[in-house]
């Protein structure tokens, strides 16, 4: 009996758990988890206990022999090192966003990859969003109407959210985290796929914590004729996470909020699509639809995942805003 394909997966933390639990859940065994590896005994323990099944090389290098396509959800410093470790291979790459820390290093990772001809994605999953495939059909069926303009707006009680404290080390560190990074380049993949290619006009860039990643952004982005603001803070709302990307056009306005709800703007009040439910629902059929199209691009065939050169210019444009609006500013008073 085919195993299907055989994932292996670099990194149990947040991702990496949420990928291992969508592929169990799948009764038609298409993607078979090979094994997981995490350099952190305590997260070997965690998964040895909640996943005794699941095998647990000792190192990446068997991990990778073991597996025909690797998912990388470490940190993402690590990420170019096991990239290319998958790449010298021979194995399919499903990474998480950014590729690298690096954006030169980035660029360098994707031109050798294209030379190799290799099979690879990045996990953004608007890509495999129910929600998202309803604004699609808005734009295509008039209710929009011609585009004019958008808005991205992401909000956060503080940052990192709750559920990603044990990660604070690097995802409340400017090298590596902040919101931008994390969670506003969900978006500009979204803007990309919607709207078009974008070009980075004004932006501006707060560190009010001494050390600690930012806490606002504002940039404006031009994607063709299109004008797409960019707003992003951390502490002027309760919500640990609070998010909106709307599309205002000639015959009304349409927008994604809160990762998984497709609303309409009707006589000024904003109405949800038929079916829709909050992310909590929408994640697993999310991740079962991206676990799809990973293994069809771990066996060649087509899919719509996020390409490399998609995710590069994601990550280009996010580091364009975190460089050219930088404003720091001293600590916060005590």
């Amino acid at each position: 009996m085919d195993r299907g394909v055989g994932l292996g997966i670099i990194g149990y933390g947040i991702m990496g758990e949420r990928l291992l639990r969508a592929a169990h859940a799948r009764p038609d065994g298409a993607v078979s988890v090979c094994g997981v590896w995490d350099p952190s005994p305590a997260a070997m323990t965690r998964l040895a206990e909640a996943f005794p099944q699941t095998p647990r090389p000792e190192g990446v290098a068997a991990l990778i022999e073991a597996c025909d396509c690797v998912y990388v959800a470490a940190p993402p410093a690590s990420h170019l090192d096991h990239a290319r470790a998958a790449l010298s291979a021979g194995k399919a790459l499903f990474c998480e966003k950014p590729l690298a820390v690096d954006v030169d290093q980035a660029r360098a990772f994707v031109r050798d990859a294209d030379a190799a001809g290799m099979r690879a994605a990045v996990n953004f999953p608007f890509a495999s969003s129910l929600a998202v495939d309803q604004l699609e059909a808005w734009m295509a069926d008039g209710t929009l109407g011609a585009l004019n303009e958008a808005d991205i707006e992401v909000g956060f009680a503080a940052w990192p959210r709750p559920w990603q404290e044990d990660a604070a080390a690097w995802l409340d560190r400017r090298l590596q985290g902040g919101f931008t990074r994390e969670v506003l380049s969900h978006f500009l993949f979204l803007a990309l796929r919607l709207v078009g290619p974008a070009t980075l006009g004004p932006a501006s860039v707060r560190y009010p914590v001494d050390g600690a990643s930012e806490r606002a952004v504002a940039a404006e982005l031009a994607c063709g004729t299109i004008r797409v603001r960019v707003r992003g803070l951390v502490g002027a709302t309760e919500k640990a996470d609070a998010n909106a990307f709307t599309l205002h056009g000639e015959n009304g306005s349409i927008r994604l909020r809160d990762w998984s709800i497709a609303e309409r703007l009707v006589d000024g009040a904003w109405r949800e699509a038929e079916g829709a439910v909050p992310q909590e629902e929408a994640r697993p059929i999310t991740l079962a639809r991206q676990l799809d199209k990973v293994a069809a691009m771990t066996r060649g065939a087509p899919h719509d995942l996020a390409s490399l050169h998609e995710a590069l210019t994601v990550q280009e444009i996010v580091e364009s805003i975190l460089r050219e609006g930088r404003e720091d500013t001293p600590a916060a008073a005590s």
